[in-house]
C-alpha cells in the first residue's frame, strides 16, 4: 500500500510522509480523571477488535492508580462479549482472517511462556450461528518485564499489554522505545506533565492526545 501511495504522489511530484502502522501507548498519571480515562482506554483497545492503526496496544499506569484502574478496566472488559459485526451495538467484532487469529494465539502462548499475568481474556471464541467467524477474547496482560521484544511488536488484535511506572520520564522513555510512531496519549490534569509530554523531550509520535480535551498532530518527528 505504501508503494502504491508513493507512486501516485510522485506522479504529481508531491511529498509524502507515510505512517502505515502503530504501536500506540496511553500513559495514566496519578491525577488523571479515571471516569474518563478508563472508558477511553477501553474503547481504544477493544473497539474494532484492536485492528485500527491507532488502536491502543500498550498501557502505562502510574503505581498510585494502577490497582484501581486495572480493577475498573477488567470489569469493563468482562461486560463486553465478542459479537456479530452486523449488529450495530457490537463493539468487539471478529478479526479479519484466520492468519490474524493465529497471530493472536501465538502471542497468548508467548505471554504464558514468559510468565505474564493475564487478567482477562486470552482465548479464541465461538458464537452461536457464526461457527466460521474469527472471534477472540479481548485480553489484558501484564508482562514480567518492560524490556521484552513483545512491547515492540505491532499486533492487530485486542491484546493490551500493561506496565507500571513511577515517574513521567520513565513512561515517556517506554512510550518512545518502539520502532513505530503513530499515536500516543497521556491522562493528566497537570499542565507541567502536558508540557513535558508534548515538548521536544516528550512523545516521539506523530499524534499526541491529552485527556480529555487536547489533541495535537505533528507534521513530522
Amino acid at each position: 500500500m505504501g508503494q502504491k501511495v508513493g507512486k501516485k504522489v510522485q506522479h504529481r511530484f508531491g511529498k509524502v510522509l507515510l505512517e502505515l502502522g502503530g504501536n500506540n501507548a496511553s500513559i495514566v498519571m496519578p491525577d488523571a480523571d479515571l471516569s474518563l480515562a478508563v472508558p477511553a482506554v477501553f474503547f481504544g483497545a477493544v473497539g474494532t477488535a484492536g485492528q485500527r492503526c491507532t488502536s491502543t496496544r500498550r498501557l502505562f499506569l502510574h503505581r498510585e492508580v494502577a490497582p484501581k484502574f486495572l480493577d475498573s478496566l477488567t470489569k469493563a472488559y468482562a461486560s463486553i462479549p465478542t459479537g456479530d459485526p452486523l449488529v450495530s451495538s457490537t463493539l468487539l467484532g471478529p478479526l479479519h482472517n484466520e492468519r490474524a487469529v493465529k497471530a493472536y494465539h501465538r502471542q497468548i502462548l508467548h505471554l504464558h511462556d514468559i510468565g505474564a499475568d493475564i487478567l482477562t481474556g486470552g482465548r479464541i471464541s465461538k458464537l452461536d450461528g457464526l461457527e466460521n467467524g474469527h472471534f477472540v477474547q479481548a485480553t489484558i496482560a501484564i508482562p514480567p518485564s518492560a524490556d521484552l521484544d513483545l512491547w515492540k511488536q505491532e499486533l492487530f488484535a485486542p491484546i493490551l499489554n500493561v506496565a507500571i511506572f513511577d515517574d513521567l520520564e520513565e513512561a515517556i522513555q517506554r512510550n518512545n522505545n518502539v520502532p513505530q510512531g503513530l499515536s500516543s496519549s497521556i491522562w493528566t490534569r497537570d499542565i507541567r506533565n502536558i508540557g513535558k509530554f508534548i515538548g521536544p523531550a516528550g512523545s516521539d509520535c506523530g499524534i499526541v492526545n491529552v485527556g480529555p480535551a487536547l489533541h495535537i498532530s505533528w507534521t513530522g518527528y
